[in-house]
């Protein structure tokens, strides 16, 4: 028998999403539920598994981790990309580097649930609904003819930008390599800048990879040429905004919103003032986090290390990131 830890299973549904009795009969699975606090804590816990399954970037496996992680043979992580797993040096260890498939629809589905609840300051009148407070207190946000700036248009964005349409909003879209035939294909007015989007849009939403290209996009002269009564949504990567300058153009208003899935620091700090500005809407990472999806997480790491297990391994890490180089 090998031994498997499933780590990351926060909402302690792992075991009960799809049937692991595939790989029973060679595997002696583990399932852990609670986010270990300090590095020799977690060696300790995982020092004595052949295989780890991981969900997302929850838990950082880097080349000093791996070191001291002798039995490891696989790592398998949920999605076909893991910034926080050092894939080279796992494979420099021998320890093959799996992913899955994951669905599109979740992340795309809550960055409109962001969208609405900032426009129509829904948390705001929850609170005042549920504390016998005053009867309508804000005015909303219209969507119609209003401006959705979307900054990477791929798969994801994509999804986002024919909800917009729905919606009879105005749709511009931008990125580095971003063609003005995708997106004529769309029905999406390309903008000729990053500037030009932020500018004029009303509501600003990123849908990019985190990459060095990427990374910091988003700063402090970004957030001023943005529109006073704009908000900015970000459910793909949280250092594609710099944090820092995020805080002061949501203290300082420089932007009317902000709706956050992601951060710097996962889970955020009690203290952070992410938590208690009221012009943010923030959700602790849920964009994937949908019972369809850990279906498809779940039934494909059962699927990798039977796999593995047969010498055949499937949907390696480190072949991906290859083929993206070329």
């Amino acid at each position: 028998m090998v031994t498997c830890a499933v780590i990351d299973d926060y909402q302690n549904v792992a075991a009960g999403m799809v049937d692991w009795s595939r790989i029973a009969d060679q595997v002696e699975v583990t399932f852990f539920h609670d986010r270990v606090a300090t590095r020799e804590s977690l060696v300790n816990r995982l020092k004595d598994f052949d295989i780890i399954a991981v969900m997302r970037e929850r838990t950082p496996f880097d080349r000093s981790l791996l070191e001291q992680l002798s039995r490891l043979k696989l790592l398998v992580t949920t999605g076909q990309r893991n910034a926080s797993i050092d894939v080279a040096a796992a494979n420099e260890r021998g320890v093959t580097v799996c992913g899955t498939s994951s669905l599109e629809s979740p992340a795309a589905e809550l960055t409109w649930g962001l969208i609405l609840a900032l426009a129509r300051k829904l948390p705001q009148e929850l609170r005042e609904f549920q504390h016998g407070g005053p009867w309508q207190n804000t005015l909303g946000m219209d969507l119609a003819g209003a401006q959705l700036g979307i900054i990477g248009l791929g798969r994801l964005g994509a999804r986002v930008a024919r909800v917009a349409l729905a919606f009879d909003m105005k749709v511009m879209a931008w990125s580095a390599n971003l063609s003005a035939e995708r997106c004529a294909s769309l029905g999406v007015e390309h903008a000729g800048s990053l500037d030009q989007l932020l500018t004029s849009s009303d509501i600003v939403t990123i849908h990019m990879v985190l990459s060095d290209r990427t990374r910091g996009l988003i700063g402090a002269p970004q957030l001023r040429r943005m529109k006073p009564s704009a908000l900015l949504v970000n459910t793909a990567r949280a250092p594609i905004i710099d944090e820092t300058a995020l805080i002061t153009a949501l203290k300082e208003r420089w932007i009317a919103g902000a709706g956050l899935d992601v951060f710097g620091e996962e889970p955020l700090p009690v203290q952070h003032p992410f938590r208690s500005l009221d012009n943010v809407v923030a959700t602790p990472h849920l964009g994937f986090v949908t019972e369809g999806n850990y279906r498809e997480f779940y039934g494909m790491i059962v699927e990798d290390i039977a796999a593995w297990l047969q010498g055949a391994p499937v949907r390696l890490l480190g072949e991906h990131l290859a083929a993206a180089k070329k």
